[in-house]
Protein backbone atom coordinates (compact mmCIF):
# COMPACT_ATOMS: atom_id res chain seq x y z
CA UNK A 1 0.00 0.00 0.00
CA UNK A 2 1.39 3.39 -1.01
CA UNK A 3 1.86 6.10 1.56
CA UNK A 4 0.16 9.41 0.81
CA UNK A 5 3.51 11.05 -0.07
CA UNK A 6 4.15 8.37 -2.70
CA UNK A 7 0.69 8.99 -4.18
CA UNK A 8 1.40 12.74 -4.25
CA UNK A 9 4.71 12.11 -6.05
CA UNK A 10 2.96 10.06 -8.76
CA UNK A 11 0.09 12.54 -9.17
CA UNK A 12 2.32 15.60 -9.42
CA UNK A 13 3.84 14.12 -12.60
CA UNK A 14 0.48 14.41 -14.35
CA UNK A 15 0.23 17.59 -16.48
CA UNK A 16 -3.41 18.10 -15.44
CA UNK A 17 -2.17 18.78 -11.90
CA UNK A 18 0.99 20.72 -12.82
CA UNK A 19 -0.19 23.99 -11.26
CA UNK A 20 -1.41 22.45 -8.00
CA UNK A 21 0.15 23.13 -4.61
CA UNK A 22 1.43 20.30 -2.39
CA UNK A 23 -1.75 20.63 -0.29
CA UNK A 24 -3.96 20.38 -3.39
CA UNK A 25 -1.97 17.38 -4.64
CA UNK A 26 -2.56 15.80 -1.23
CA UNK A 27 -6.30 16.30 -1.66
CA UNK A 28 -6.19 14.66 -5.08
CA UNK A 29 -4.11 11.78 -3.64
CA UNK A 30 -6.75 11.40 -0.92
CA UNK A 31 -9.40 10.45 -3.50
CA UNK A 32 -7.11 8.06 -5.43
CA UNK A 33 -7.81 4.38 -4.82
CA UNK A 34 -4.98 1.88 -5.13
CA UNK A 35 -6.06 -1.18 -7.11
CA UNK A 36 -4.26 -4.37 -8.20
CA UNK A 37 -5.33 -5.85 -11.56
CA UNK A 38 -4.36 -9.00 -13.45
CA UNK A 39 -2.46 -9.23 -16.71
CA UNK A 40 -4.88 -9.09 -19.64
CA UNK A 41 -7.34 -6.80 -17.85
CA UNK A 42 -8.79 -4.14 -20.14
CA UNK A 43 -8.49 -0.81 -18.33
CA UNK A 44 -10.11 1.34 -21.02
CA UNK A 45 -11.91 0.51 -24.26
CA UNK A 46 -11.57 2.61 -27.41
CA UNK A 47 -14.89 4.32 -28.13
CA UNK A 48 -16.19 3.61 -24.63
CA UNK A 49 -17.18 6.21 -22.07
CA UNK A 50 -14.44 7.15 -19.64
CA UNK A 51 -15.33 7.67 -16.01
CA UNK A 52 -11.93 7.27 -14.39
CA UNK A 53 -8.31 8.27 -14.61
CA UNK A 54 -5.34 5.95 -14.00
CA UNK A 55 -1.72 6.33 -12.88
CA UNK A 56 0.36 3.14 -13.17
CA UNK A 57 2.30 2.39 -9.98
CA UNK A 58 3.72 -1.03 -10.97
CA UNK A 59 3.54 -3.18 -14.07
CA UNK A 60 2.98 -2.39 -17.72
CA UNK A 61 0.10 -1.83 -20.13
CA UNK A 62 -0.32 -1.64 -23.88
CA UNK A 63 -2.16 1.19 -25.65
CA UNK A 64 -4.01 0.10 -28.80
CA UNK A 65 -5.86 2.04 -31.49
CA UNK A 66 -7.82 -0.36 -33.60
CA UNK A 67 -5.59 -3.43 -34.00
CA UNK A 68 -2.36 -1.42 -33.74
CA UNK A 69 -0.17 -1.05 -30.67
CA UNK A 70 0.70 2.64 -30.32
CA UNK A 71 2.43 2.75 -26.94
CA UNK A 72 3.63 0.78 -23.92
CA UNK A 73 3.02 2.30 -20.48
CA UNK A 74 5.01 1.68 -17.32
CA UNK A 75 5.25 2.94 -13.74
CA UNK A 76 4.50 6.66 -13.50
CA UNK A 77 2.60 6.75 -16.79
CA UNK A 78 -1.04 7.87 -16.74
CA UNK A 79 -4.10 7.85 -18.96
CA UNK A 80 -7.76 8.83 -18.92
CA UNK A 81 -7.29 12.27 -17.35
CA UNK A 82 -9.27 14.07 -20.07
CA UNK A 83 -12.30 11.86 -19.35
CA UNK A 84 -12.47 13.31 -15.84
CA UNK A 85 -13.47 16.62 -17.39
CA UNK A 86 -14.91 15.94 -20.85
CA UNK A 87 -17.47 13.30 -21.71
CA UNK A 88 -15.86 12.14 -24.93
CA UNK A 89 -15.30 8.56 -26.08
CA UNK A 90 -11.99 6.92 -25.16
CA UNK A 91 -9.42 7.38 -27.91
CA UNK A 92 -7.65 4.06 -27.26
CA UNK A 93 -7.88 0.70 -25.54
CA UNK A 94 -5.43 0.10 -22.68
CA UNK A 95 -4.74 -3.49 -21.57
CA UNK A 96 -2.51 -4.61 -18.70
CA UNK A 97 0.38 -6.67 -20.12
CA UNK A 98 1.48 -7.76 -16.64
CA UNK A 99 -0.12 -7.66 -13.23
CA UNK A 100 -0.48 -3.93 -12.45
CA UNK A 101 -0.96 -1.74 -9.42
CA UNK A 102 -2.69 1.50 -10.31
CA UNK A 103 -4.09 4.61 -8.72
CA UNK A 104 -7.64 5.23 -9.90
CA UNK A 105 -9.56 8.47 -9.54
CA UNK A 106 -13.24 8.27 -10.42
CA UNK A 107 -15.11 11.06 -12.14
CA UNK A 108 -17.58 11.28 -9.24
CA UNK A 109 -14.85 11.72 -6.60
CA UNK A 110 -12.98 14.19 -8.77
CA UNK A 111 -16.05 16.35 -9.47
CA UNK A 112 -16.90 16.38 -5.77
CA UNK A 113 -13.37 17.53 -4.93
CA UNK A 114 -13.52 20.31 -7.53
CA UNK A 115 -16.88 21.54 -6.21
CA UNK A 116 -15.38 21.92 -2.73
CA UNK A 117 -12.06 23.38 -3.94
CA UNK A 118 -12.70 26.18 -6.46
CA UNK A 119 -9.00 27.13 -6.53
CA UNK A 120 -8.09 23.59 -7.56
CA UNK A 121 -10.79 23.67 -10.23
CA UNK A 122 -9.31 26.81 -11.79
CA UNK A 123 -5.81 25.29 -11.93
CA UNK A 124 -7.05 22.01 -13.42
CA UNK A 125 -9.16 23.77 -16.06
CA UNK A 126 -6.19 25.96 -17.03
CA UNK A 127 -3.95 22.89 -17.41
CA UNK A 128 -6.66 21.08 -19.38
CA UNK A 129 -7.05 24.03 -21.76
CA UNK A 130 -3.30 24.04 -22.36
CA UNK A 131 -3.32 20.29 -23.10
CA UNK A 132 -6.25 20.47 -25.50
CA UNK A 133 -4.94 23.46 -27.44
CA UNK A 134 -1.19 23.66 -26.74
CA UNK A 135 -0.39 25.97 -29.65
CA UNK A 136 -3.18 28.47 -29.08
CA UNK A 137 -2.70 31.63 -27.00
CA UNK A 138 -4.66 31.53 -23.75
Amino acid sequence: MLRKNAKVDLIKGVPLFAECSKKELGEVAGIADEIDLRAGKELTKEGGTGREFFVLVEGSAEVRKGNRRVNILGPGDFFGEISLIRHTPRTATVVATSPVRTLVITERSFRSLLEHQPGLQTKVMSALAARLAPDEPV
